[in-house]
């Protein structure tokens, strides 16, 4: 695995860890490729029941590497191209039926968007910022934004983000619902681990859970807009009829009424 990207599996949690930090991890065609291949990884391992994505460095993600596109590709196909390795990143999360929480520290901007929302949950410092600013060089949102963003926080406020500069606080954020939580820190390092700290804490509460119906309800509703609300129905009296047949299940449902029988 390419050190753009660490990938360390323990005890049922993959971590990925975006390791550009002189870059404020940007995605240049390395951490891109890196990113495509951690993600497939952690999602389609039989040992991976919680991802948790955090960063390296003073920021979570600023996007794309701006400098490296100037000065190493020379034609939109190869941006293009690029975009869609990362991509198949970003739907291998999606699309999982693994649960997945985001530390974002710092700055989170342009496709670093797109990154954040690829998890499920996110914490982020208090003094975190996070916005589009694509306009600002000339180009137009990528890595999901145009798509999820919108399915975070409407129509209206995405487009607030998209056609202004403007970089959302981080209780601005959490007002809006584009992030969970906000965590507080002395400094700005310490908050950084206070958020590495509190997204790992959110992985092992669905590891100490029932982490199989956990992954399966984040599939549940992300899955939800491919389909027509009868179709959405029966996918989920589908599933709630799979997921007690698992032995997981079985054992607490037994426990709950064993419990309800004493208290009755």
């Amino acid at each position: 695995m390419s050190d753009a990207i660490l990938l360390s599996v323990s005890e049922g949690m993959a971590r990925l860890t975006l390791n550009r930090p002189s870059r404020l991890n940007a995605f240049n065609a390395a951490l891109a490729h890196a990113w495509r291949d951690a993600t497939i990884e952690a999602t389609t391992r039989d040992d991976v029941q919680a991802v948790l994505i955090d960063a390296a460095g003073p920021a979570f993600c600023a996007g794309g590497d701006v400098l490296d596109m100037a000065t190493t590709m020379g034609s939109g196909s190869e941006i293009t191209a690029l975009a869609e390795v990362i991509n198949t990143g970003i739907r291998a999360l999606v699309e999982s039926a693994v649960p997945v929480v985001t530390a974002a520290h710092g700055t989170t901007a342009g496709g670093g968007l797109g990154i954040l929302l690829s998890g499920d949950y996110a914490v982020v410092g208090s003094r975190s910022k996070l916005g589009s600013l694509y306009a600002n060089i000339g180009l137009t949102p990528d890595l999901s934004v145009s798509a999820q963003l919108t399915r975070a926080v409407g129509e209206r406020r995405a487009l607030q983000l998209v056609l202004q500069d403007r970089l959302l606080s981080a209780q601005e954020a959490l007002d809006w619902g584009l992030v969970a939580e906000v965590v507080e820190g002395t400094d700005a390092a310490d908050e950084a681990d206070r958020v590495r700290a509190r997204a790992e804490e959110i992985a092992r509460f669905w590891l100490a859970g029932a982490a199989g119906a956990y992954g399966q309800a984040k599939r549940l509703v992300r899955s939800e807009p491919s389909r027509s609300f009868a179709e959405q129905l029966s996918e989920e009296a589908r599933s709630i009829g799979a997921s007690f047949e698992t032995a997981d299940a079985k054992a607490r449902v037994a426990g709950f009424a064993a419990a309800s029988a004493k208290r009755g």
